[in-house]
């Protein structure tokens, strides 16, 4: 076919060969799309909400709230929790800097600004829908407490991010029944605590600010609605602020791309996409529009992700730094997608119906939230489907046995690479369920965060050589997958799905070959759902001249029997078979966990790694398949 040259044709060759040339330098070039961003000063003036509240409620929203109040059992329900929450409140000291740390407290304040964000967020709802003296009383005490805070500690901007949405609140959905003086206060502090330190003073922008995960979400929501709650007092601060936010939040949405696969894993999503609906609620009631968030590629999709993310025993498909299980209220952020879509299966009624006796502490974001409850109207339901892939920095394949599944199947496995934000040397690995046992496990997330960081370990960079690879439930060592000659992943590579079919007998294919440079040729992995009640794994590997061995691993907590040509395994009385189909002569290795290899692994009971090792000698031709069977007795 002949091409046709003309001006149009022209400059948009000009165009793609400029983003190859500089787009990683430039902040606003983004993978997928770009958010519609208006913002300027003059836009402020002439487009945002004169009236509050104009953060997530409005008169509108908030009537419509009210109206629920009174015939919805659901938002009736949620809410008698978060009152019982408010009167909780009650029994604690107001707001500081004193609160001993606890095991999990990491070596900042963010654990300070999601309580002084859970304390609004209870007491400003309660308050709106019943004006009760004693709740705008402990705001008011609240608020000034926090913004006489010294600093809201910049360094590590998601606790100003945090704070800056609790303040904001404050003062948005109760501040004129606050004394002027506190309202002053709240807006002198936003300003100077929460949307000057945004700005450095070397004229750069933040890491953040055009990051590319959670952290994007959480700071730029914060700094959105500080800058609303300002805009009237300092408009051109206001709209520099909120034009980055959305230039920014582009980068962070490109993540979800193309598929929806969050690629911090389930846990992440709930706490980075809370943020981005948050913000995504704010710019509706405050201007008409969100500005393109839902519609953004792969965005809306990744509801979908996140309820195949929750396995039929409750738990997460838990890669990266993940929890173990998504929770007994229900999954806030999902409601909104609800909200939006009418989508019956992302609303978790049954959770939000839990008796609110034994809610405990809820989200901090339950507020915005009973809003979304609210303006959910269940207009469809879509089946969950039993396969699924989802490409991305970090794809992901989930094969179930669908709705009402006695064998209770459920396969994740994944692809990607380690460096990414919370990522791990894991490509390769999966998750297996059957009969209501976890049988291949990850190990999520290590024991908290703030326990590794005070011994002076580096948890966070991602180097080939960093010591967050020492971690167990970090390295290729701690998953089901494979290793090459003992050796570390290759942290940089990147395996990615090459071939996925859906139907009965699903089944995906990863191509492994970057992870292993330098140690292998080339290797795939394919994982087929052989029956109703099997997992195959087929490893297709061809040696390099540097291949000395090749591991098969399977992480388990099951009890382990050796038999010929594999072993069984059982766990909660039940049991499973391994089948070494391909190296039958080969013995399975048990290799015990528990205690793990390293004084700041978490401990597992029960915790072993059954390997297939395979001495480069034996493989005749440079080329071998490994193929393992799983499946029900």
């Amino acid at each position: 076919m002949m091409t046709v040259f003309n001006k149009t044709n022209v400059a948009w060759m000009i165009s793609i060969v400029m983003l190859l040339v500089c787009g990683s330098n430039l902040n606003a070039q983004h993978l997928y799309s770009k958010l519609q961003n208006p913002i300027t000063a003059s836009f402020l003036k002439n487009n945002l909400s004169k009236t509050s509240p104009r953060l997530v409620l409005n008169k509108d929203i908030e009537k419509k709230l009210k109206q629920k109040l009174k015939t919805d059992p659901i938002v009736q329900n949620v809410y008698k929790g978060m009152k019982q929450n408010a009167e909780a409140i009650f029994e604690l000291p107001i707001i500081n800097l004193d609160i001993p740390l606890e095991e999990r407290s990491q070596n900042n304040q963010l654990d300070i600004s999601r309580d002084l964000l859970h304390r609004i967020s209870m007491l400003a709802m309660v308050y709106r829908i019943e004006k009760d003296p004693r709740m705008l009383a402990r705001i008011n005490e609240e608020v000034i407490a926090a913004c006489n805070f010294p600093t809201w500690n910049p360094k590590h901007f998601l606790d100003v991010g945090e704070m800056s949405l609790g303040i904001a609140l404050a003062v948005d959905w109760v501040g004129k029944d606050l004394p002027a003086s506190t309202v002053k206060l709240a807006k002198k502090a936003l300003i100077e605590k929460g949307i000057n330190p945004s700005w450095p003073e070397n004229g750069e922008d933040p890491k953040w600010a055009y990051g590319h995960n959670n952290w994007n979400q959480v700071c730029n929501g914060g700094m959105v609605a500080a800058a609303i709650v300002v805009a009237e007092e300092a408009p051109e601060l206001a709209a520099k602020t909120i034009y980055r936010a959305i230039d920014g939040m582009a980068n962070a949405l490109d993540e979800y791309g193309p598929d929806g696969v969050y690629p911090e894993g389930a846990t992440y999503w709930r706490y980075g996409t809370s943020f981005s609906v948050v913000t995504a609620s704010i710019f509706e009631s405050a201007f008409g529009t969100d500005f393109g968030i839902l519609e953004y590629p792969g965005f809306k999709e990744s509801a979908l992700f996140r309820v195949l993310s929750d396995s039929p025993m409750g738990l997460f498909y838990n890669f990266g730094d993940c929890g173990d299980n998504s929770g007994e209220n229900g999954d806030i952020t999902l409601a909104w997608f609800a909200s939006k879509t009418g989508n019956k299966t992302f609303f978790e009624k049954e959770k939000f119906m839990r008796p609110y006796e034994e809610m405990g502490e809820l989200s901090r974001l339950m507020g915005p939230a009973l809003v979304w409850m609210s303006q959910y109207e269940e207009e469809s339901e879509t089946t969950v489907p039993s396969a699924w892939a989802g490409n991305g920095a970090n794809p992901v394949a989930f094969f179930t046995g669908g709705e009402n599944d006695p064998n209770k199947f459920y396969f994740g496995g994944k692809g990607g690479r380690g460096n990414i934000s919370h990522g791990n040397m894991d490509a390769g690995s999966f998750v297996f369920e059957l009969d209501g046992v976890r049988w291949s496990m990850d190990l999520g997330k290590n024991k908290h965060y703030g326990v590794i960081e005070r011994t002076g370990f580096n948890l966070w960079d991602r180097c080939q050589d960093c010591e967050r690879w020492k971690l167990i439930n970090k390295n290729n060592f701690g998953h089901s997958t494979l290793s090459v000659n003992n050796q570390l992943h290759i942290v940089d590579g990147k395996a990615s799905i090459v071939d996925f079919k859906d139907g009965a007998f699903p089944e995906v294919t990863l191509d492994m070959s970057p992870i292993f440079e330098g140690q292998l040729e080339s290797a795939t992995r394919r994982f087929v759902k052989s029956s109703p009640r099997s997992l195959l794994i087929e490893d297709d590997i061809v040696l390099s001249e540097d291949t000395e061995l090749i591991t098969w691993q399977l992480m388990t907590q099951a009890d382990v029997e050796i038999v010929d040509g594999g072993a069984i395994l059982t766990q909660d009385g039940k049991s499973l078979k391994l089948e070494n189909l391909s190296h039958p002569g080969y013995s399975i290795s048990v290799i015990s966990l528990n205690p793990p290899p390293f004084y700041l692994d978490t401990k597992k009971d029960n915790l072993k790694r059954l390997e297939i090792r395979i001495p480069a000698w034996t493989v005749e031709g440079m080329a071998t398949k490994i193929s393992v069977r799983l499946s029900g007795e």
